[in-house]
């Protein structure tokens, strides 16, 4: 029986993980997993060796304080994969995390096909990363197709799939009205996933539903969370007292909300290309502590933090970082757009045109799957 280890170092990195497996369980349905993982892997049966959270740590001083910790959940997970001796250990995204894994168990059992999911973002910073890669990768699935260049330079196999979140399932429609029983119009909030992000911006977010519905009685409010953190942000609105706000965290459910949405307010990452691919005009914020945020200006090498802006080289959508990233900032800026439909129009015919460059031909999830496939049976 075939063997793959799934090796994941966040929620996002677990979600992008459970759309390929789920795809290769579909194909090869014999083989056998083990994973470092969240509720999207575990939701396929695949049973994960701790909790996702135990490694979740976002800004260079948080992981310094955890560094002890950290290389004891590698050193954990290095010892299991060499137990569980899979033929291919699939490494998807936070690379700090994932590649020392593969690294350390690549110098232990070269026969361990390692192939990386979500290439680290050379083209952001510490670009020389990419020829200690060759070392101890077998293959790269890239996400975007610009990146190809830093990987062909050194002769590191890789393959551009595009991105999963590009994809569009078509999934059974659930009957919203029992979950949301309102005509209001909807805004998405996108906190983060991880405790560090909900520590920091949903605060902000909670505050910039105050000035809202200060001004106004005909919007809904709807945080999409993680099944993680669905708790922790529901009792926060709770001692908020705010009455027009829902948390979902259900995958097609948010799905379904999303594509009802006239905005949505997301912290940066992945999801905003969910946002767009959706057409969905959007706000994208994110807050670090000070120290962290030295730290990034010093060593990133791009001016902004969007994807959509970094491909295009300009502002397609507005980016509130750090200080601008307050409640009277999103409030203004949200008003803008609202104020302004033709901006709203614009901004998402522009995502749509970035949107077209990026797709892969065929399906992310199925271009990677292929490429796994092709290595169990070489």
């Amino acid at each position: 029986m075939k063997k793959i280890f799934i090796v994941t170092g966040e929620p996002s990195g677990d979600k992008l993980a459970s759309k390929v497996i789920s795809k290769l369980m579909n194909k090869e349905p014999s083989i056998e997993y083990l994973c470092v993982g969240g509720t999207h892997l575990n939701s396929l049966g695949v049973k994960s060796i701790f909790d996702l959270k135990d490694i979740t740590y976002i800004g260079f001083t948080s992981v310094l304080l955890n560094i002890f910790k950290i290389k004891s959940k590698i050193n954990k997970t290095v010892d299991e994969i060499l137990k569980f001796n899979p033929d291919i250990l699939f490494s998807v995204d936070s690379p700090d995390f994932t590649l020392r894994v593969a690294e350390k168990v690549k110098k232990i059992n070269k026969k361990i096909k390692t192939i990386h999911y979500v290439a680290p973002q050379v083209w952001v910073w510490r670009e020389g990363r990419v020829k200690k890669f060759k070392n101890f990768l077998d293959h790269v699935l890239l996400l975007f197709d610009f990146e190809k260049k830093y990987f062909d330079k050194e002769n590191i196999p890789n393959t551009f799939v595009g991105h999963p979140l590009l994809e569009n399932e078509m999934k059974n429609k659930i009957d919203l009205s029992n979950i949301i029983s309102t005509d209001k119009k909807i805004i998405s909030l996108f906190p983060g996933s991880r405790s560090s992000e909900i520590y920091l911006l949903l605060p902000i977010l909670i505050s910039f539903i105050n000035l809202m519905n200060a001004n106004f009685d005909d919007y809904l409010f709807i945080f999409h969370a993680t099944e993680e953190n669905k708790t922790k942000i529901n009792q926060k609105i709770k001692i908020s007292n705010i009455q027009n706000v829902e948390v979902i965290s259900d995958e097609n459910i948010k799905k379904q909300i999303l594509g009802k949405s006239i905005f949505a307010v997301s912290k940066s990452g992945t999801v905003s290309l969910e946002i767009c691919n959706a057409k969905v005009p959007s706000l994208i914020i994110y807050k670090m502590n000070f120290l962290n945020y030295l730290i990034v200006k010093l060593l990133v090498k791009i001016k902004y933090a969007n994807i959509i802006n970094i491909i295009n080289n300009k502002e397609i959508i507005p980016e509130l970082i750090q200080k601008e990233c307050n409640a009277k900032e999103i409030y203004n800026s949200v008003l803008y757009f609202l104020k302004n439909p033709e901006m709203m129009k614009q901004q998402v015919n522009d995502c749509e045109k970035t949107l077209s460059q990026i797709r892969s031909k065929t399906s992310s999830s199925d271009e990677a799957s292929l490429v796994l496939t092709k290595f169990l049976v070489s």
